[in-house]
């Protein structure tokens, strides 16, 4: 009896290791995960590490004040709802690529967005977004506005000039964890 419960366990123990080196070769199981509050996500052939815009407040922001981006990084805006949208390049200080994607991950729009020329003197002070103010106001209604041609729930943001690399198509699918990443939006 005892040989048979050592064989048992043997053959258990062979199985589980199996199982263990068999997950570690699959693909993407090497990567560590994103840190909190950044979303890992392939496009094309290249995995992107997207820093999370879940509120209103940070969506409204996004990368404004930053003047790079990390190698592979970007931004990932999330909605409540799925509307059309406009994004404008507040207080941005580097060119910026934008994909507009509809609530399953297909996308409506791609736009190469050009740093804008920073705040004039009657304009307001960088990083004051409360539109109440008349300077704020003449500020944003001079920066071009960049639409989603359709119904929009999520956009990556990405550094400038990796569209060209990407060569992306409307109507393309981006795979995103659509369901978890709509109930985490504020």
């Amino acid at each position: 009896m005892a040989d048979f419960m050592n064989l048992r366990f043997a053959t258990s123990m062979a199985l589980l290791l199996g199982v263990a080196l068999a997950l570690l070769a699959l693909p993407g199981c090497d990567e560590p995960p994103p840190p909190p509050g950044f979303e890992k996500v392939k496009i094309k052939d290249t995995v992107y590490t997207l820093e999370l815009a879940l509120d209103e407040e940070k969506r409204t922001k996004g990368l404004g004040g930053r003047a790079e981006l990390p190698e592979n990084g970007g931004m990932l805006f999330v909605f409540r709802r799925a509307e059309r949208r406009q994004f404008i390049m507040r207080d941005c200080l580097m060119d910026v690529d934008i994909i507009f994607l509809d609530p399953t991950g297909r996308i409506l729009a791609t736009h190469h967005m050009p740093m804008e020329p920073p705040r004039g003197a009657d304009e307001g002070e960088a990083g004051d977004w409360d539109p109440r103010k008349a300077a704020n106001r003449r500020y944003e209604s001079r920066l071009k506005r960049y639409s989603s041609r359709g119904d929009t729930q999520f956009v990556i943001e990405l550094a400038g000039g990796e569209l060209e690399k990407l060569q992306l198509e409307v109507g393309q699918k981006i795979e995103l964890d659509t369901a978890r990443l709509k109930e985490m939006a504020r």
